[in-house]
């Protein structure tokens, strides 16, 4: 396959809107395209939507042990406010050895790398299995990557790289993720006789007020360091002059494993139970996702294989990382069967979710030749 036609892919996917939906159409898309080159997918439907899908394809022999996965999410986020955008978000546009549009780093350059990857390596003689698996809903809760742990499709797997942008380097270890939602319930009443209301919002200021310090004896991390927490979103009170009967709050926890997903949700629940101790509050706490938080052996065999790889490719070892962002890979390791699982693809982490979105074709085409080293080593070992 020749550099235009692996430009064209990655344009043609970043072409497909998926923010925050729509995979089925950009699974399609992979699955015609894999099926050109006579290899055989699986579509495995998102819950009852048709319009959300996961899929997976296979090459090498069904008798061996050894599975590598090249792993990633079909999904976006949002475009956000497009007059703030200096191009069309769903172009893949092509300016100056450079590729403009939402999901261009994150992760569109990644899948289609991985897709790319696997047609190659389907034309050479495999001693191991290669598996490419492409999730729904990754940006909003990993609800595809948890589909598919629960149906068994990491069960057998030897070792993964999830393609999140990392310009090549390597990230051993995240963060988890948190998401949560306050709800305070009030009195109704008019603004000139609040004592006859209970106001939603008052009390809601009172969680933020003991949230603010839930976290200030919690032990961090050595690798990823403190625990990070914020509330995010606020919404209470429809009318200026009525005493809102209700409010709530939504907020991120990103948890380390030294206060794991468990500890925070439990120092949380705790403010809620002491605040609902004083007179006429009403609070509840609605965990909405959790993300556990994922640590690998930076001295692995696995990290040896790629850095091996991203040598070949980039001329120079890799640079070891780990970030506060949460992948699919805080699903796959709820499996029983554990295995390392490693973030590399093309773009920068900074890049992902920004206006403007883009990936540099010099680091797409050498992420995309890491994977096919590391492929081609995993042959031999």
């Amino acid at each position: 396959m020749d550099k235009s036609e692996k430009i064209r892919i990655l344009q043609d996917m970043i072409k497909i809107n998926t923010a925050n939906g729509n995979e089925a159409e950009l699974a399609k898309y992979i699955q015609h395209l894999l099926k050109i080159h006579d290899i055989d997918s699986q579509l495995i439907s998102h819950g009852d939507n048709l319009d959300r899908a996961n899929i997976v394809a296979e090459i090498g022999p069904k008798s061996s042990n050894k599975v590598l996965v090249l792993a990633g999410h079909l999904d976006t986020v949002d475009a956000g406010n497009l007059e703030n955008w200096g191009r069309n978000p769903w172009s893949g546009e092509l300016e100056d050895e450079i590729v403009y549009g939402r999901g261009a780093a994150d992760m569109k350059s990644g899948l289609a790398g991985m897709v790319i990857t696997l047609i190659e390596l389907s034309k050479t003689q495999l001693t191991n299995r290669i598996r490419f698996i492409g999730t729904a809903g990754e940006e909003l809760g990993a609800a595809g990557s948890k589909e598919l742990t629960t149906q068994g499709y990491v069960h057998d797997v030897s070792a993964m790289i999830i393609g999140e942008p990392t310009g090549g380097d390597i990230v051993f270890a995240h963060s988890g993720s948190i998401d949560y939602t306050v709800h305070s319930q009030g009195k109704g009443a008019h603004s000139s006789m609040p004592k006859l209301g209970i106001n939603a919002i008052t009390n809601l200021v009172k969680f933020i007020t003991a949230e603010e310090h839930a976290f200030d004896d919690a032990p961090e991390s050595p690798l990823l360091g403190p625990l990070v927490h914020s509330v995010t979103v606020i919404n209470g009170g429809n009318q200026v002059n009525s005493i809102p009967e209700s409010a709530y709050l939504e907020g991120n926890i990103r948890p380390v494993p030294e206060c794991n997903e468990a500890d925070s949700i439990a120092r949380l629940q705790a403010i809620i139970t002491e605040l609902n101790q004083q007179p006429d509050v009403n609070l509840s706490l609605t965990v909405n996702f959790s993300f556990t938080p994922v640590v690998n052996d930076q001295h692995s065999d696995f990290v040896q294989a790629i850095q091996t790889a991203h040598s070949m490719a980039f001329g120079s070892p890799a640079i070891l990382k780990v970030i506060h962002g949460a992948t699919d890979a805080s699903e796959y390791i709820k499996d029983d069967h554990k295995f390392p699982m490693l973030v590399l693809g093309a773009g920068q982490w900074e890049d992902a979710h920004s206006l403007n979105e883009s990936v540099t074709l010099d680091n797409y085409f050498k992420v995309m030749e890491t994977y096919r080293q590391v492929a081609l080593n995993w042959q031999n070992n």
